[in-house]
């Protein structure tokens, strides 16, 4: 039985330990790109939501002024008073923006688009290279 060279056990624990070490940094390029797609997309869809909503608050707008004023001089004629009419569409119009503001400001507290998926895909890779370092 041939023995084998001490200096051939030292140069493959070499190699090996140089494939791990490019095998985790392509791992982690990896997971940098996945973090910054994810980022990227969540981003687009709240640019394009923002978009959205921006061109309809536009034609609602319009929708409203004139909705209002119908509003307003129907009552006048119900009421047969014109400051009256206009009151009850004030304070409708007052009730209507606190509740958008409440419904904007719950919708608001979602916070940054962060890559959820990647944070979580990274703490699974740690948590897997650690276990197999102490085992």
């Amino acid at each position: 039985m041939p023995a084998e060279d001490p200096q051939s056990k030292v140069s493959d624990l070499g190699i090996a330990v140089q494939q791990v070490s490019d095998k985790a940094s392509v791992l982690v390029r990896e997971e940098i790109e996945l973090a910054k797609a994810e980022v990227v997309a969540k981003a687009t869809s709240l640019g394009k939501g923002a978009a959205a909503g921006a061109i309809g608050a536009v034609f609602g707008f319009f929708w409203l002024i004139f909705a209002l004023l119908t509003l307003a001089w129907g009552l006048n004629s119900l009421l047969d008073s014109i400051w009256l009419g206009f009151a009850i569409v004030m304070v409708l119009l007052l009730l209507l923006t606190v509740g958008a503001v409440l419904f904007a400001v719950r919708k608001f507290k979602v916070g940054p688009p962060t890559p959820d998926m990647a944070i979580e895909e990274g703490k699974k890779i740690r948590t897997t290279i650690s276990s197999a370092s102490e085992g």
